[in-house]
């Protein structure tokens, strides 16, 4: 029987993120971050200082406490549970928890649709968001940056990897590039490089804000970002809580739709914006970009490819059009052959 060597939780998850490190993105090791370290404060709780004392019982414990918290779906406690089954597994590889524990440890099973997300910002709520912003904040960060995110349907962590020399004005496109070593990741690496051609609207946005709002600062790696604040690139919490502010019914001209006192709302300020129940985040602007261009009848291989995402995971993760507008879309084909 191998002997156990000690460890505190806190330590083993250092090490764990430190092994994973290079081998997973960043927005990738970030989320196990937060999942472990829900994981890590509630075993000090349940006073576990040593790592080699955990069993499945408490694992379990553990599930039955995030399914009690309020908010908290299946989906949630289904990924939070795999991320610990590979933490786990990790311990096992160190000596610092007994064989076989990670096998010991139930991941809820989902049944058919139950681990696609359906939240998207919609054709209609983009429609009215970006009438607003070019009416009332032209040529703004947020209204450039909207555009981009909306147009291109690129993730987050493309959008904060570009630089201003990305833009080409005269094509009017944009290139997402990963660098690593410069400070910057795409999800995919190198796989996810790309040119994406832009709209003259938007293009002409982007070209507007780079003459009239874009600050003249370089990051820490001495590159020259697109999107800045007053000294550096604009980081990716920055940019998740510009677009949860801005995708605020009550900030675009709209009525809430929650029928809330926007001085009571506890989603009236900049910090907690993402408690209105009808603001986006970056990735949900992403699927309802990307389902406003399959309803278009843009092409999946053409989406796919612009957007960096496999067909079968644009299928069903990205592809949120109602049977009926499916339906509609095939008689469209039909009635041009």
């Amino acid at each position: 029987m191998v002997e156990l060597e000690p460890i505190t939780p806190s330590e083993a998850k250092d090490l764990y993120l430190a092994q994973r490190e290079g081998e997973v993105s960043e927005e990738t090791l970030q989320s196990h971050h937060y999942r472990l370290k829900s994981f890590v404060s509630w075993l000090d709780d349940m006073d576990v200082r040593n790592m080699n004392s955990l069993t499945s019982r408490h694992i379990h414990k553990f599930r039955l406490f995030r399914k009690e918290e309020k908010d908290i779906n299946k989906v949630t406690v289904r990924t939070q549970l795999s991320t610990i089954r590979v933490f786990v597994k990790f311990l096992e590889s160190i000596d610092a928890v007994e064989q076989g524990l990670s096998e010991k440890i139930l991941v809820p099973k989902m049944e058919g649709n139950e681990n696609v997300r359906d939240r998207l910002l919609s054709s209609e709520q983009a429609d009215n968001l970006l009438e607003y912003l070019r009416r009332y904040e032209y040529a703004s960060r947020t209204h450039a940056m909207l555009e981009v995110l909306w147009s291109t349907g690129c993730r987050m962590g493309g959008l904060h990897s570009l630089d201003l020399g990305d833009f080409n004005r005269e094509e009017r496109s944009l290139a997402f590039r990963h660098r690593p070593s410069k400070g910057t990741r795409l999800k995919n690496k190198h796989a996810g490089e790309r040119l994406v051609a832009l709209p003259n609207d938007v293009a002409d946005v982007l070209s507007d804000y780079i003459e009239v709002n874009r600050n003249e600062v370089e990051d820490d790696h001495g590159r020259s970002p697109l999107f800045t604040t007053s000294g550096n690139r604009m980081g990716k919490s920055q940019i998740r809580s510009l677009i949860y502010s801005a995708t605020r019914p009550c900030q675009y001209g709209e009525e809430c739709p929650h029928s809330r006192d926007p001085d009571e709302c506890e989603a009236n300020s900049y910090k907690d914006a993402s408690k209105c129940p009808s603001s986006v985040s970056p990735h949900d602007i992403r699927r309802g970009g990307l389902t406003h261009l399959l309803k278009e009848g843009m092409p999946k291989e053409v989406v796919s490819d612009r957007a960096n995402v496999e067909e079968g995971v644009l299928d069903k993760h990205y592809n949120k059009m109602t049977e009926q507008e499916k339906m509609e879309q095939r008689r469209d084909h039909l009635d041009n052959l």
